[in-house]
């Protein structure tokens, strides 16, 4: 470079000089420029997602939440075979959180790593005494090898066009989760932590700890902030033990989580885990945009909560068996009502079948298998073929089916004629139903989807003369789902 000034005149050496200075801070642009936007609500339609350019509803099947914390996961070959049948979502958690084994009942739990094979965002310190094995935590020190391992999930899984739902924290149920937490004095040696009852881990009482999770949410933050593909939930089930303080320290960590981002080009989305079943927020959480409960049937849920102007979504299911119709209808039901999540949790991924092949047998706390996520492929294929985003849920009780009593329908209806549903029956009769419905003037074209195989038949609806409508279906055996648009 001094050698190319020395050849040429002052004015031409600070022509020079602007063009190279102007190279390289256009190089600089170009690469923040490549920071891709983030998964983000749809503009179009706030109750779905908008994700690297396309409208999302995300369904997916996920192993219990350590595929990150538990060293002896493989995630590649379970991401793998949630891309293999179209599931665009997982749920993992940070660390901060880690079971015994054996809890819940739950065979081979991915959240209860061996010993020696659980890594968290602290290290290691060389005084041992860990309850778990090994030595105990420097809640000062980070654990460089395990942002390696977590930036990597979330690369693995953003090229397989899978969206990360990152839980920061967890519910501390009893003394057993506790006592294997790093936040607890008795496993890390800086003396945080230090009470016995577990209900305070998540509350504003311990200026130290308080702290030390504040400098996990900044660091995990800081670590993640150019990924498209991710989400934040503050806190799975923060609604057991004292309701008030956990919903003031959630509430505060939510904001952390904010601030955090606040000087970022882009943020991400933050969730809040609302509550188990059912339940009514009266207003919009500041910050939050997805608003998750677990084991969402019937979907209520979506109902009430439908005007907050964010995702409604069921990230977790279970104990209601082992039967994969009990799933597929939650999940059926709950995105037919305007749902734009739902996530199963699936307990055939496990240590050495992390291609779900794991058998799911009597006395899990839930279902899964190869079956089911095909079963939850259709519902995906049938969502996103029925153009969702220009839909909104139809009123309760709109359209019927003959044997109401024994039969629910759940739709969706857009202002071009579509019309998106699902008809659930309880019982196991091979029989149709009738339909009865209100539609304009016009004829349809119908379009009828097993939900268990998928398979399609289509029929039309010919010259109606606008109003009531009686449309029969093929016969079903539990349920079947429809899509109704005007023949061009």
């Amino acid at each position: 470079m001094a050698e190319l000034f020395t050849t040429v005149e002052p004015v031409a050496k600070r022509r020079w000089f602007l063009v190279l200075m102007t190279a390289v801070l256009l190089s600089g642009c170009s690469e923040r420029n490549q920071v891709p936007t983030p998964l983000g609500l749809n503009p179009d339609n706030p109750h779905y997602f908008i994700f690297r350019g396309k409208p999302a509803v995300l369904i997916g099947s996920t192993e219990h939440y350590g595929a990150v914390m538990n060293l002896d996961f493989d995630y590649t070959i379970y991401l793998n075979e949630l891309s293999a049948n179209g599931m665009n979502i997982t749920r993992t958690f940070s660390g901060a959180y880690v079971e015994p084994p054996g809890a819940f009942g739950i065979k081979e739990n991915t959240l209860a790593p061996a010993e020696g094979r659980y890594i968290c965002p602290w290290a290691r310190s060389k005084k041992p005494g860990y309850q778990g094995g090994g030595n105990k935590f420097d809640l000062s020190e980070w654990d460089e090898a395990y942002f390696k391992r977590l930036r990597d999930f979330v690369t693995e899984a953003g090229k397989r066009d899978i969206v990360v739902e990152f839980d920061l924290f967890s519910n501390y149920y009893d003394t057993l989760q506790w006592k294997l937490s790093p936040l607890n004095s008795i496993n890390n040696i800086n003396l945080v932590g230090d009470f016995k009852d577990q209900k305070e881990a998540l509350s504003l009482k311990h200026p130290d700890l308080l702290r030390v999770q504040e400098e996990m949410v900044r660091k995990l933050v800081h670590e993640l902030k150019d990924f498209d593909n991710l989400y934040y939930e503050v806190c799975n089930e923060p609604y057991f033990g004292d309701t008030i303080s956990l919903r003031q320290w959630e509430e505060h960590m939510t904001s952390v989580v904010s601030g955090a981002e606040k000087d970022f080009r882009f943020r991400h989305l933050i969730s809040n885990n609302v509550s188990n079943g059912h339940g009514l927020l009266a207003e919009p959480r500041k910050a939050v945009s997805v608003y998750n409960f677990h084991y969402a049937h019937p979907p209520v849920t979506v109902d009430m909560n439908y005007n907050l102007g964010g995702v409604i979504g069921d990230n977790e299911t279970g104990f209601d068996g082992i039967s994969d119709s009990k799933y597929r209808s939650e999940a059926w039901n709950f995105i037919l009502a305007g749902g734009g999540l739902f996530n199963n949790l699936d307990y055939s991924f496990t240590i050495g079948a992390e291609d779900g092949t794991a058998p799911v047998v009597t006395g899990q706390p839930g279902g899964g298998g190869r079956n089911l996520r095909k079963q939850f492929r259709i519902l995906a294929d049938f969502i996103n073929s029925a153009g969702f985003i220009s839909l909104k849920p139809v009123e309760d009780g709109k359209i019927l089916a003959g044997d109401n009593s024994n039969t629910t329908v759940r739709a969706l209806q857009g202002s071009a004629g579509m019309i998106a549903m699902y008809i659930h029956r309880n019982d196991s009769l091979n029989k149709p139903a009738t339909l009865r419905l209100e539609l304009p003037e016009g004829t349809y074209m119908l379009e009828w989807t097993d939900t268990r195989s998928g398979d399609k038949t289509t029929g039309s609806f010919k010259n109606h003369k606008g109003g009531n409508a009686e449309i029969d279906t093929p016969p079903f055996i539990e349920d079947i789902a429809l899509k109704i648009g005007r023949a061009r």
